[in-house]
C-alpha cells in the first residue's frame, strides 16, 4: 500500500513524467524480463523504475558482478529505490544522459534495457531523445524491453511510438496481454 500511495503521489504531482496511478503488478514484471537474458548481462539498466517492481526482479537473475543502473527522474523515488535496493546503482537524471553515466561506471554499452517510462504521454520529440539515447547505448544484439497499456498503445502517441521501435529496432514482437495488470497491458521486445 506503501508503494501505491508514493507512486498516486508522483503521479498527481508530474503526471506526464510518472504516467500511472498505481505501480505495474508482478505479472508485468516477469513478463519485461522474459527473453531478456539478463543472467548472461555485464550491463542492465532500468529505465523510470518508479518503486521498484521491476528492480526487484531484475536484481534477482543478474550475476554479482553485473553492472545494474536504474535512472529515476523523480528525487523522492530515486531515494526510496537506493535506501531499498542498495546493490544497485540509482542514477537521479533523465535517460538522455545514459551515456555520460555509463562512462563514470567504467561501461561502454549495455546488453540490456528495461523500461517503465510512460511513452505514450511523451512528446514525438521527447520519445525519441529517449530512445536513441538508449539505443545508442546497447550493444549490436542488445535487447530493449518496454511495455504499453492495451488501450493506449492504439491511439496515435502509442501508434508513434510503435514506429519509433520498427525503425531503431531489427527485430520489434509483442507479448500476450497481461491481463492480472492494471490497466491490461503487453510488452514489447526489441533486439538491436
Amino acid at each position: 500500500m506503501r508503494d501505491r500511495a508514493k507512486f498516486l503521489a508522483a503521479f498527481a504531482k508530474r503526471p506526464f513524467d510518472t504516467g500511472s496511478i498505481t505501480p505495474s503488478s508482478a505479472w508485468l514484471a516477469q513478463a519485461m524480463v522474459e527473453g531478456m537474458e539478463l543472467p548472461d548481462a555485464d550491463t542492465v539498466v532500468e529505465l523510470g523504475p518508479g518503486t521498484g517492481v521491476f528492480t526487484r526482479v531484475i536484481e534477482g537473475q543478474l550475476r554479482p558482478e553485473a553492472r545494474f543502473l536504474c535512472f529515476e527522474i523523480n528525487r523522492d523515488m530515486a531515494k526510496a529505490l537506493s535506501d531499498r535496493f542498495p546493490g544497485v546503482q540509482v542514477v537521479n537524471d533523465s535517460v538522455e544522459h545514459l551515456d555520460r553515466h555509463l562512462q563514470a561506471a567504467g561501461r561502454k554499452s549495455v546488453d540490456s534495457a528495461i523500461s517503465g517510462l510512460p511513452w505514450a504521454a511523451f512528446s514525438p520529440e521527447r520519445q525519441a531523445t529517449l530512445l536513441d539515447a538508449t539505443v545508442n547505448a546497447l550493444r549490436p544484439g542488445g535487447r530493449f524491453a518496454t511495455f504499453a497499456y492495451s488501450h493506449a498503445a492504439w491511439m496515435p502517441p502509442g501508434r508513434r511510438f510503435r514506429e519509433l521501435l520498427d525503425s531503431r529496432f531489427s527485430c520489434v514482437e509483442t507479448s500476450a496481454v497481461v491481463w492480472r495488470n492494471v490497466p491490461p497491458a503487453f510488452v514489447y521486445r526489441c533486439r538491436k
